[in-house]
């Protein structure tokens, strides 16, 4: 035989020498969920090793985050029943606690990229993306609650807004309010390709925002459905986003593939908390060998054509990539 491909595999050197696809830690992107109680560090039980974390447990893991290598941090609020509306107003009150902790963790980490959350669900009675009346989820009317979550967080610190909706016309319209306001710097990722997936579970039993009647296939993406991410993304970058996201990441990888071939943008993709939890299981029932199995998976993503991954796995990387230099 003249073609060995084998001869590339046969000592570490020569492998690492050609290998493809890198992974680092500063692709990722690691999410928090920050509650207002006087609990530091409070358990989720189909989210296993993450916690909902109050502003003293917040500071404490980014502080050991940044140590391990992880720059970029998505927050999303663990808002009280009592605080919710219709339509979300305390999202843009001066007193939300999700923005006094944007202004306390930049002031202790300046460095640090934040991303924001922008969508109702964590503010609604509902527990929809957008407003809703007599069943249905309006999206018009969504659209200038949403610019001012946006241009309040902008104020608050936030790096890069992260409009997770799927709500027509989002895009365009926090890019007008934000750059109305003169933050013409903050950057938008769009959650672009959005499905209405089966693997966000254990994320609503975090926030505590699943849909109280019907389902968001409305506005989310039909999962059966690829080329639709293409308009998306299309109407995306024409409306001012920075970033497209596709989201679930691991039973997607061929939208995130698409995204990449066919945009000049970078490329986002959300490894998905029931993702995160399925392999966790599988691991804790000693099926998986974690610091095997967890790389793979983040691997894939990446090599798909992902530029950045939101993933619960952030810190665990980072240290075991740390480990490994």
């Amino acid at each position: 035989m003249l073609n060995r491909p084998r001869r590339n595999r046969k000592n570490d050197a020569i492998r690492s020498m050609i290998e493809e696809t890198v992974l680092r830690p500063s692709n990722l992107i690691y999410p928090l969920f920050l509650s207002n109680t006087n609990i530091e560090k409070e358990p989720i039980s189909s989210l296993p090793d993450v916690y909902r974390l109050n502003m003293d447990g917040i500071l404490k893991e980014i502080e050991e985050s940044i140590e391990a290598g992880i720059k970029t941090f998505i927050l999303f609020p663990v808002i009280p029943e009592s605080f919710k509306d219709k339509t979300g107003s305390y999202s843009y009150q001066d007193d939300n606690f999700y923005l006094q902790g944007i202004r306390k963790i930049k002031e202790h980490f300046p460095g640090v990229v934040l991303m924001s959350d922008v969508a109702l669900d964590p503010y609604s009675t509902d527990g929809h993306d957008g407003i809703v009346r007599n069943g249905e989820i309006l999206n018009d009317e969504t659209l200038p609650i949403l610019s001012k979550m946006a241009v309040a967080q902008a104020q608050a610190g936030i790096d890069i807004i992260g409009p997770s909706d799927m709500m027509d016309g989002r895009v365009r319209t926090i890019r007008e309010a934000l750059d109305v306001h003169q933050y013409e710097h903050v950057s938008i990722m769009s959650y672009t390709a959005k499905y209405a997936s089966a693997f966000y579970g254990p994320f609503r039993d975090a926030l505590d925002s699943a849909p109280k009647a019907g389902d968001k296939k409305t506005y989310q993406m039909n999962p059966a459905n690829k080329n639709e991410a293409l308009r998306e993304a299309e109407l995306d970058e024409a409306e001012g986003a920075d970033f497209l996201m596709v989201k679930p990441a691991l039973a997607y990888l061929d939208v995130i593939h698409l995204l990449k071939e066919n945009s000049y943008l970078p490329i986002a993709a959300y490894n998905v908390s029931g993702e995160y939890a399925m392999l966790k299981a599988a691991c804790a029932n000693g099926w998986l060998e974690y610091e095997k199995a967890m790389p793979e998976m983040l691997l894939s993503m990446k090599r798909a054509g992902a530029d950045s991954i939101l993933t619960y796995f952030a810190k665990d990387y980072a240290q075991l990539y740390k480990k490994l230099l």
